[in-house]
Order: C-alpha cells, then sequence, then structure tokens
C-alpha cells in the first residue's frame, strides 16, 4: 500500500467502485488500517493543541479593590459620554451655520489668539496666561517668537479677506511650516547648537523646540558645514510653496518684477501688465526637438513694450474680466497675435504648447497646490472644442468655460449688493389731512447669503448625462447650465436629424443614471435651441423676499402694484406686477408653498405701496393664515373669515366694480389710471353745483387664501361674483389673487379659469391637477417648499422659480411699522350687518310645516314642479302654486317660465339653511 495520504483516497476510491464484490475480512481490514495510519499521524500533532485550547484556565483571585474599580471606572465612562454628548450638541448647532459665518469666527479667533500671544512676546505678560504664552511659544519658537504674532495675524487677515478661497489654505500651511523650521534650524545652527541639557533657556535663546528638533539629527548625521544648505534648501522649498511659484518660473518671475518695477529699459510705466499680453508667439520651431524636457521650456517667450495707450493696471481684472470698481463686467482683453510664418512645415500653434503646459502640471493639480500665476497666464490660452450655448457669444463664455471645465457655467451672475440704502420711491404720496405716510425700511427684512455656484454634483451630472446620451447612442451633448436654488438646469443641444422625442423617451434612464426621481425635461428651452433637463440641487437655496425686493428690477419699477415672487432657475429675481396679470391663481398641495406666497404678496404690497395707493380685502376661511395682518391701514373691512361674509364682501366688490366705471363712462376715460392722473393734474371736475369731491381710486386687490371653502358654501354666488370682476375689473383697477389647495374641476370651474389668465402651481399630488391649473403637465414633478412653475399672461411655457419666504418677525416688524403710520378706515358697506335681514312672511299662517316638506322635496331633488308638489304632497292645484310662490319669494326657486319647471337655485347641502330661514332664523 501507499504511504502516504493519496493512498487512502486510492483505497477509497476502490471500495467504493466495487459495490457488487463479496467482502474480505483480512485484506480490506489490513488496507483500511494501512490507510487511516498516515491521516492519524497527520492529526496526531493536533489533538494536543485543541485539548489544551479546551482546558479552562485558573481563574485569578478576586482582588478587594475590583469593586472600587469599577465604580471608579463607571463614573469615569457617565462623565465622558455626558461631557462628549453637550459637545456633539454644540458641534451639530454649528454645523447649521452659515460658512461664512464660521470662516469669520475662525479669522476672529485667530485675531484674538495674535492678541494674547503679542501680549506675552512683546511685552511682560503676568499671570497663567502670560507664563503658557512663554512656556509654548517662546520654548517653541526661540528667538523667532515675536515674529509669531505676525504670522497668526496675516493668516487671520487672509481667511477675512478672502474667504472664498479655502483650496489655498493647505497650500499656505505647508509652505509656511517649511519656511519656520528651516528658520529656526538654522538660527539654532548659528547659536552654537545648545542641546536639552544646557537647560530651557539656552534654547529659548536659539532657534526654541522646533529649532532644535530640526537641526539636531541632521548635525548628527551629516555634520554642520552640510546641515546648513540643507536647511537652506528647506527654507527656500518653503518660500517658494507659500508663493506658489515652481522653480522653472523663477526668471520669468524675477523679470516680470523688474519689468513691474521699471528696471529694464524700454520699459517707461511702473505698471503692471499681464504676461499674456506680451507674448510673442512667432516661428521658433527650430527650437523645439523631440527631446526637449519640458513644452514650459519651450514656449517662446518675449517681453515687449506694452502698447500705447493701455488701460491702467490691468491685474485688476478678475476672473470674469471686470475691472474693480466697475459696475459691469469688461471682456478680457485678447492677447495679440502675430501671423504664423506660412514656411510650410506645419509648425505647432502656440496654443498647443500651452496645452501640453497644462498636462505637464496635472499632478500639481491634482494634488491641490495652485499654479503659480505665470503657469495660469500659460495655460488660460487653452479653448476646448465644446461649442457654446446657442445664443451666446463665444468671445464672452469661452474664458469661463475654459476655467471652470468643458461645460461652462451660465448662471446669471448675482448683483453686487449695493454700497448705499436704495432712494426712495419718487412717488410718495401725502395722505388726505396732511398725514405724511413712510413706506417701511427694507432693512426690517432679512439679507441672504450669496447663491451657491458651480459645485462637484454639477460636473458628475453633466458626466453621467453625457454617459447615458453615449451609451443609447443619441448624437447630443451637454452644452451648459444654469444653476437656480431648487434646481440646476442642463442644456442640451442636439446633433443633425436628431429628434427632440429622443432626449424626451430617455428620461427615466436620466433619471437611473443620476439617481433622482424628480427629473423635468423641457423640450426646448423658451428662446433657445436647446433641450433642458432640470435636475434637483442636493443643496437647496433659501430665497429671501428682502433679497428680491432690493435687487435692481425691483428697485427700477415703481408700480405700487409690483410684487415679488423669487428666483428663477436662471439665478435671476422674479418680479410680476398684479396690475398687467391682471388675475392670479395660485394652487398647490398641501405644504407646498402656497401661504408663503400669499404672505411675499401682501408684504410685498405693504411694503411698497400706501394705503391710498392700495386697499385689500383679505378671505381667511381658515382663521389662522393671515390673521397676522390684522389692523393694517390697506384693509378696507377687517379679514373675512366666514365663507358666507366672503361671498357677500364679493358681491360689493361687485358693485365697486360698477361705481367705478360709472365714473370712468362719465369722464370719458378708459382706465382708472387715466382718470387718477386727470384727478391729480386738476383735469376732471365735477359738475357745477355738486357738493362732491373728486379723489383718486386706489387699487384693489382681493386675495382669497381659500376657494374651496367659498365653493362649498356658495357656489353660484362665488363663481358668478368672480366671473363678473374677472371679466371686467381690469380696467377699474380691481385685481383677484386665488388660492386653493384643492385644485379641482368642482373648486376651479371653466368659467373661472377662462377669466383668470395668469397661473402660479407649486407642487401638487396629481397630473390630473397639474392641468387643472396649468392646462398641462409639469407641477406634479415638483419637489415642494416653495419650488413652483409661473405662466404669466400670454407665456407659452410656465417658468420654474423658487418661491420667496419671509419669515413671522418679518411680517411682525412690517406690520407694526405701518400699523404705527396709521389706523385702518374700514368701509361700512362691505360689513354683513348693512345687509338687510329678511323679514318673515306673514302670510304663511298654517302652512309652514307644508312649506318646510315642499322646500325640502324641491331642493333635494333639484325639480322645482307644481304638478310635483301636487302629486307628493296631495295638494290642490292653487296650494301648491302659492307654495312655488312662496319659495320664489324666499330665492328658493327661480322665476315662472311657461310650461317649464323652475329653476331651483340652492344646493341639496343648503337645505338646512333654506328651512331655517323659512322658519325665521337668520343666515347661516
Amino acid at each position: 500500500m501507499f504511504p502516504d495520504h493519496k493512498g487512502g483516497n486510492l483505497t477509497t476510491m476502490a471500495s467504493r467502485t466495487s459495490g457488487t464484490a463479496k467482502k474480505a475480512p483480512a485484506k480490506p481490514a489490513a488496507k483500511k488500517t494501512a490507510a487511516k495510519q498516515p491521516a492519524a499521524k497527520s492529526a496526531a500533532p493536533r489533538a494536543p493543541a485543541k485539548k489544551a485550547a479546551t482546558k479552562p484556565a485558573p481563574r485569578p483571585a478576586p482582588s478587594p479593590t475590583s469593586g472600587l474599580y469599577r465604580l471608579v471606572r463607571a463614573l469615569w465612562l457617565g462623565l465622558a459620554h455626558t461631557v462628549g454628548a453637550v459637545f456633539r450638541g454644540i458641534g451639530r448647532g454649528a454645523k447649521g451655520l452659515d460658512p461664512a459665518h464660521r470662516k469669520d469666527g475662525l479669522a476672529l479667533l485667530l485675531l484674538g489668539l495674535t492678541l494674547v500671544v503679542a501680549a506675552g512676546t512683546w511685552s511682560n505678560l503676568h499671570g497663567p496666561v502670560g507664563d503658557l504664552v512663554q512656556t509654548l511659544v517662546t520654548g517653541a519658537f526661540g528667538r523667532l517668537d515675536l515674529l509669531v504674532p505676525f504670522l497668526l495675524g496675516a493668516v487671520a487677515v487672509r481667511l477675512m479677506r478672502h474667504p472664498e478661497q479655502p483650496e489655498a489654505n493647505g497650500r499656505i500651511v505647508i509652505g509656511l511650516s517649511a519656511l519656520v523650521i528651516g528658520a529656526l534650524g538654522l538660527i539654532h545652527l548659528a547659536c552654537g547648537s545648545p542641546s536639552r541639557s544646557e537647560g530651557a533657556q539656552a534654547l529659548r535663546d536659539a532657534g526654541g523646540l522646533i529649532g532644535w528638533a530640526a537641526a539636531s539629527p541632521l548635525r548628527y548625521t551629516v555634520g554642520g558645514p552640510l546641515a546648513v544648505p540643507l536647511l537652506l534648501l528647506f527654507t527656500a522649498f518653503g518660500l517658494l510653496v507659500v508663493t506658489a511659484t515652481p522653480v522653472n518660473a523663477i526668471p520669468q518671475r524675477l523679470r516680470a518684477a523688474g519689468t513691474r518695477l521699471g528696471l529694464y529699459a524700454g520699459v517707461t510705466e511702473p505698471e503692471a501688465v499681464p504676461l499674456e499680453d506680451f507674448f510673442d508667439e512667432d516661428a521658433a520651431d527650430d527650437q523645439r526637438t523631440a527631446d526637449d524636457e519640458s513644452p514650459v521650456r519651450r514656449l517662446p517667450l518675449r517681453l515687449t513694450k506694452p502698447p500705447a495707450g493701455s488701460r491702467a493696471d490691468p491685474y485688476d481684472v478678475d476672473r470674469d474680466g471686470a475691472l474693480e470698481g466697475d459696475a459691469e463686467p469688461k471682456p478680457r482683453r485678447r492677447p495679440r497675435r502675430r501671423a504664423e510664418a506660412s514656411d510650410g512645415d506645419g509648425g505647432p500653434d502656440a496654443v498647443d504648447v500651452a496645452a501640453a503646459a497644462a498636462a505637464a502640471l496635472d499632478g500639481a493639480v491634482l494634488h491641490g497646490v495652485q499654479p503659480s500665476p505665470l503657469v495660469a497666464d500659460l495655460t488660460s490660452r487653452i479653448r476646448k472644442q465644446v461649442p457654446p450655448a446657442r445664443g451666446e457669444d463665444p468671445a464672452d463664455g469661452g474664458a469661463t468655460a475654459a476655467a471652470e471645465g468643458s461645460v461652462p457655467d451660465l448662471t446669471k451672475a448675482a448683483p453686487e449688493p449695493a454700497s448705499q440704502p436704495l432712494p426712495p420711491r419718487a412717488e410718495q404720496l401725502q395722505l388726505s389731512g396732511d398725514i405724511t405716510y413712510a413706506l417701511p425700511s427694507l432693512d426690517l427684512l432679512t439679507r441672504g447669503g450669496p447663491g451657491r455656484s458651480r459645485s462637484a454634483a454639477n460636473d458628475a451630472v453633466v458626466a453621467s448625462l453625457k454617459q447615458v446620451f453615449k451609451e443609447f447612442k443619441v448624437d447630443a451633448d451637454v452644452t451648459g447650465f444654469t444653476r437656480g436654488p431648487t434646481v440646476t438646469r442642463y442644456e442640451v443641444e442636439l446633433g443633425a436629424a436628431v429628434k427632440v422625442e429622443r432626449i424626451t423617451a430617455l428620461a427615466k434612464n436620466i433619471a437611473y443614471s443620476v439617481a433622482s426621481p424628480d427629473v423635468r425635461i423641457i423640450s426646448p428651452i423658451p428662446g433657445k435651441s436647446a433641450v433642458g433637463i432640470e435636475i434637483p440641487n442636493s443643496d437647496r437655496e433659501m430665497v429671501n423676499l428682502g433679497d428680491v425686493l432690493r435687487s435692481a428690477d425691483a428697485a427700477g419699477e415703481d408700480h405700487p402694484m409690483t410684487v415679488a415672487l423669487g428666483k428663477d432657475v436662471e439665478g435671476g429675481y422674479v418680479m410680476a406686477n398684479l396690475a398687467k396679470m391682471p388675475h392670479v391663481l395660485v394652487a398647490g398641495a398641501t405644504g407646498s408653498g402656497k401661504s408663503s406666497c400669499i404672505n411675499c404678496l401682501i408684504t410685498s404690497v405693504m411694503a411698497r405701496a400706501t394705503p391710498d395707493e392700495v386697499r385689500m380685502v383679505l378671505v381667511d376661511p381658515k382663521r389662522v393664515e393671515l390673521t397676522a395682518y390684522e389692523g393694517i391701514p390697506h384693509l378696507v373691512t377687517p379679514i373675512i373669515t366666514n365663507p358666507k361674509r366672503a361671498a357677500e364682501a364679493l358681491q360689493w366688490v361687485v358693485r365697486e366694480m360698477d361705481l367705478r366705471y360709472d365714473d370712468l363712462a362719465a369722464y370719458g376715460f378708459r382706465h382708472i389710471d387715466d382718470f387718477n392722473a386727470a384727478v391729480r393734474s386738476g383735469k376732471a371736475r365735477t359738475p357745477e353745483g355738486s357738493e362732491r369731491e373728486l379723489a383718486p381710486y386706489p387699487y384693489l386687490l382681493v386675495i382669497v387664501d381659500e376657494l374651496a371653502d367659498l365653493m362649498m358654501v356658495a357656489p353660484r354666488d362665488v363663481e358668478d361674483s368672480i366671473v363678473r370682476i374677472t371679466q371686467l375689473a381690469r380696467a377699474a383697477g380691481i385685481h383677484l389673487v386665488l388660492a386653493t389647495q384643492r385644485p379641482s374641476v368642482d373648486v376651479v370651474t371653466g368659467l373661472i379659469k377662462a377669466n383668470v389668465p395668469s397661473r402660479l402651481a407649486f407642487a401638487t399630488s396629481s397630473l390630473a391637477d397639474s392641468r387643472v391649473i396649468l392646462d398641462q403637465a409639469g407641477a406634479e414633478k415638483l419637489i415642494g417648499k416653495g419650488d413652483g412653475l409661473f405662466l404669466p399672461m400670454g407665456a407659452n411655457k410656465p417658468i420654474r422659480l423658487q418661491g420667496a419666504f419671509v419669515t413671522e418677525d418679518e411680517i411682525a416688524k412690517v406690520v407694526d411699522h405701518c400699523k404705527a403710520q396709521l389706523t385702518p378706515t374700514y368701509r361700512t358697506d362691505v360689513t354683513v350687518g348693512s345687509v338687510p335681514k329678511k323679514e318673515i312672511d306673514e302670510e304663511i299662517g298654517d302652512d309652514l310645516d307644508l312649506l318646510c316638506q315642499a322646500a325640502e322635496l324641491v331642493v333635494s331633488t333639484q325639480f322645482g314642479s307644481t304638478s310635483m308638489l301636487q302629486r307628493k304632497l296631495r295638494v290642490g292645484f292653487a296650494k301648491a302654486g302659492r307654495l312655488m310662490d312662496l319659495m320664489e319669494s324666499r330665492n328658493i326657486v327661480g322665476p315662472s317660465e311657461g310650461s317649464k319647471a323652475r329653476d331651483v337655485l340652492v344646493k341639496a347641502d343648503e337645505i338646512d339653511g333654506v328651512l331655517a330661514v323659512i322658519r325665521g332664523g337668520g343666515p347661516l
């Protein structure tokens, strides 16, 4: 038999194959024993280990101090968890701060530390703080402790002046560390290289602990004479890193500095000129060989005299080409190019050389090291081969596209904040009775931070979109994007003979690729030959009402009915004139931002218009939304919360409209603005003998916060009043804002939609609701919290915007300012008390119960017929006719129309109120 482990396997296989053979008791047993011997030998060494592992170890005797140890350990862990929870809570609160505030806080902390270190090193600061500064700062930096406050102060000032450049912090920290370590090591060697055994004072008189740690290892390993040049090289390295200067760019930097200071001949002005204006691109191809060391060195450079009449200090040109102090950005001057030598050898262009220079610096950029200004000038001439967006000037967007990447950011630049407060409106009306009304200051409204710009997430989405187009073989490319507060719209241009439907059919694939279900495709973008793909941002931006009202569009608009809506997807503020809309429907699901929009409209009117310019009627069936505006002088009547009273207020608005049209017809004007101008100028006068005094009519703004409640209580009256107002009231200066959170066909009827041309839709729960509001899809894909679609009158496609937001504290400040100026003057004819109460018909007599039965029968069946009353109530023709007349006098049925059945004027759900009126009660 085989003595190795294979013998066992062969024996086992042989025994398995001989299933029908008889078992021999001697030989198979020997084979089995021989086969198991190697396995036993191989398993023998592991058996003692297994036995030893399973043997329980002897437990130590209990210590008398083990209980005390566990108690102390439990107390310590409890205290540590408590302190950690407190600090973690503080840290989570700090995350909610604005990034600008966090950077300012760090800068101020460094500034305070600078003052403490300066007091401890420059003077004899007594106390524990002075001793700590002497021990830490002087002990670490030695003789350079006097320069530590300057270093800390410089870092603090840089954080305050340039908070938008956090990417250079690592470079500056590394460079300063190398510079300080090298300098302290040299000082330690120059002071005799004292050791730690000589005492702490000896180290303080030299380079300190840092200098000792930097110089001592070099002195013991390579010796003092060689340690000095090594430390000098280390110090020079730190200086180059701080100034972001590569070694091969040192001669050019020195020459540029000399040119700037006027040390070279031919330069008469000490003003700085960008190096790209000095590039001479003449033929120098013979200097370029295949084995050159660096493409930067092969670039032909020649500094020449700047052209006459050049602008002063072009180094003040920022990234967008705008000079400091200019209101508008100026286009960047293109570099002067000379004609290429047409020798036919196909010499490379200078742009290729600059591209090679940029490729050589890829490693530095990947590791976070910023290139020097010289290399930045060399690589700024690179132009990607991506066409600019259609309708965009290539010369304007090329530099930005090259600086940011292959896809340019087309977002509108945020306007610079005004250094001075905006001037008050030119037309400040003086109210009757010599009362001067001052508009609320916009300082009462909170200022928001700057809008967020391009981020790495945008580049990732662009890459995902291009990958989707490549996988599905669609000839399309992303040519730009505009970042809004809520969503970013990516512009996609199609190739020749590519249908737009190819993009819209990929909506689900695009949503899968970018990991976002709320993807909306606009085909095409209004005013552009491009398809828009709107994708929500991972970090949303809050749009404050104060920022919209401070914008240039709001400051240049004097109309009192101009209100702030929000910020669109292109980064621009959206204002709307309610007088031009002329009526608007605001709808959306619960929590979509509808109430915030209503608050912004009312606050905008209070901030821009006096009570003599705009008066308001506020209807709040929910009773809690508009209570903050109670008592403002702009109100015509107290805030209406009863739906029945709201229907009567709308009827009063109809009567007010008729009165205004009477005056317009009498004086021959077509619009209320013309009539008001004539009254102010004195051209419109009353007839002789009339005691009436003409006064300008204010605009009347009616805001209904919940239309559904009104349509449930009195649908016929409310719909008739709204339709009549929306049809005729535009020229009379009366405008409606209808809001609802149930945009169904029974609330927003066809007549109301036909006469309310402007729509503002927030997030809806279904496609049907979106079609009711906008007559098209789109609102069901909104993401809520102010994300809306604004469709003004005359627009074909809606504008996506993030609605403005105003806090309750800001509303309270504006309301308090307005209430402190004037007290409201309410109209008495709007209130319900002025409506006469219906008298009870004394002729009913004993027929009261019969009349109630007849009214209930007619209202429940919605069929007013005298013959039906005869059959159902078993009365004669005369009694049935009398009952029908009584119901007509109480507006239950309409007048008789021959043999036709009468119209029933009330709904079935109003039967309780009808019976209460018949029995002698007042209206519900």
